[in-house]
């Protein structure tokens, strides 16, 4: 029987036959999607672009973490400067700021891949990410831009066990998704503060803790980490309280629910 990483390997070997773009976060998923390709490509002759968007709403991380990925692998990486908080209708973060953001972006790769008269550009999806709230997947279908990942039924637990037997560093890294979604929808997005949430959330990482998210409701900072973190947590109060008083907010809570992702999306669904 065929199984998901079958058909995956079949789908990137077909990819391979031509030069083809990776949107390349340097997340685990499209880490997985950047290995197979160069594997595939080097028995096509064929080039493999890894191009890293860096934002203002993506963490400041993750553009080191992806260069060091493509070097290990030996691949070309290209970044692309992108400012999406020069759309207004992202400014006012709507329900549907995913949305708008995944087009801006994905039309800026189109436009990287035409000049260099590439016609397939990827993004690294999971099948999982088919079933929760993600309205910047209706941006990548309406582009044309293909998630092989989804379309072969892999899962994140199947990505990460692949990325695992690959030997990619990432293997087990947290997702780490855009710091936009650190704010309620509806409430305008602060550079500032998220420059603040993002350094705070790199502090408790180098803590050791795996999972976090610093959600910022008006003048209260919502915590998240797994529940079976809390003691190590409260073990480290007074460091992290001096720590995350640079956010300038008075009030600084546990969230007794735990790390959720996707926490600010209760009661949203794609249609909204």
């Amino acid at each position: 029987m065929t199984t998901q990483k079958d058909k995956l390997l079949s789908q990137i070997q077909t990819y391979a036959e031509k030069d083809v773009v990776l949107a390349f976060s340097g997340g685990v998923d499209s880490a997985l999607l950047l290995r197979l390709l160069s594997l595939a490509c080097q028995k096509t002759d064929r080039q493999v672009y890894a191009v890293t968007f860096h934002t203002a709403l993506h963490p400041q991380a993750d553009l080191s973490v992806a260069r060091q990925l493509a070097q290990s692998m030996q691949t070309p990486h290209h970044v692309l400067e992108i400012n999406e908080l020069e759309n207004p209708r992202i400014l006012e973060n709507p329900p549907d700021r995913c949305y708008h953001c995944k087009k801006m972006l994905f039309e800026k790769l189109w436009k990287f891949a035409r000049m260099r008269q590439i016609d397939t550009v990827l993004e690294g999806s999971n099948k999982d990410d088919l079933n929760v709230y993600r309205p910047g997947l209706r941006a990548i279908q309406e582009l044309g831009v293909k998630s092989p990942l989804a379309q072969c039924g892999v899962t994140k637990a199947q990505v990460r066990q692949m990325a695992a037997e690959y030997g990619l560093s990432v293997a087990s890294r947290p997702s780490v998704p855009c710091l936009a979604t650190r704010l309620p929808y509806g409430s305008p997005i602060d550079t500032e503060l998220l420059l603040r949430i993002d350094a705070g959330e790199q502090f408790l990482r180098n803590l050791h803790f795996k999972n976090v998210r610093i959600r910022v409701h008006g003048d209260v900072a919502r915590l998240e980490t797994d529940p079976e973190d809390f003691p190590r947590l409260l073990a480290h109060r007074e460091k992290i309280l001096r720590q995350l008083r640079d956010l300038k907010l008075p009030y600084l809570t546990l969230d007794l629910e735990g790390f959720r992702s996707g926490s600010m999306d209760v009661g949203l669904t794609d249609g909204e």
